[in-house]
């Protein structure tokens, strides 16, 4: 059941992200689409489409800490969200997403 509450989502500063995933012990996961994923994402990222994303997180542990990219972060903000509503304990978007690292 999805909260009627909106949660507060961490921005992670784009240049802090492998010290938050560092530090978290976080997974990092990847919300363009597979081909936005092919021409560059954080090393160690998965690659789940945002559309693909509330019927996955019925199989995620929902205490493992997950960081969420995108290009620009504003697709990473909304699954970070969702992840949150489902109950989600630590979630986070890269803020600025893989431009603000110059990666797209």
């Amino acid at each position: 059941m999805f909260s009627t509450q909106t949660p507060t989502i961490e921005h992670v500063p784009a240049r802090q992200w492998a010290t938050w995933q560092e530090n978290h012990g976080a997974v990092i996961i990847d919300v363009r689409e597979p081909m936005e994923w092919m021409r560059g994402t954080l090393p160690g990222s998965q690659t789940i489409p945002l559309s693909n994303l509330p019927a996955a997180a019925a199989s995620m542990d929902r205490d493992t800490p997950i960081l969420l990219v995108c290009a620009t972060g504003n697709r990473s903000t909304t699954g970070a969200a969702w992840l949150a509503s489902m109950g989600f304990s630590n979630v986070a978007s890269l803020a600025g997403g893989v431009v603000a690292l110059g990666m797209a």
